[in-house]
């Protein structure tokens, strides 16, 4: 290598470094994330045995993800996608992490049954992804209906972050 192409290659490296600022070494958030606007607190409740189908009885947090709980209980599902809960992947398109958004280097996020038992979910702090979003929701279980004949009811309120 000749010096004189090692000393372009030095002040074209050092023009580089010079014109790259700390703005623009930071990830850029996707315009879709920008554009998303959502009440800042969202109580939702689904009285036991009430129609799932209804829109009252969904939690329609964007186009892509609805949630509710069929009247034989099981696993919450988003109706956008799903007709019931099944125990493993529902409800489909989010993925949970116990913790909150205030975690959110150290969250790991699986399917909602992955990370909590229906049983202990009342209480417990979660954060829902909608994955085909791009949006973390801090969610907070007030009330579960257990059993398969009881009706389905739910209720939590969730926060945007």
């Amino acid at each position: 290598m000749t010096n004189q192409f090692k000393f372009t290659l030095l002040i074209l490296l050092a023009l580089l470094f010079v014109q790259c600022s700390d703005d623009e070494l930071e990830p850029e958030m996707p315009e879709e994330m920008e554009e998303v606007e959502m009440e800042a607190t969202v109580s939702f409740t689904k009285a036991n045995g009430a129609d799932p189908t209804l829109p009252q009885n969904q939690d329609r947090i964007t186009d892509n993800v609805w949630i509710t709980r069929g009247n034989s209980g099981m696993q919450i599902y988003n109706a956008v996608i799903e007709t019931n809960g099944e125990e493993g992947p529902s409800p489909r398109g989010t993925r949970w992490a116990l913790g909150t958004t205030a975690d959110m280097p150290n969250l790991t996020f699986a399917t909602l049954r992955e990370t909590i038992r229906p049983q202990q979910i009342v209480g417990e702090n979660l954060v829902m992804e909608l994955v085909d979003d791009g949006i973390f929701i801090n969610v907070r279980f007030t009330q579960w209906t257990q059993g398969r004949t009881n009706g389905g009811g739910f209720a939590y309120t969730r926060t945007e972050l």
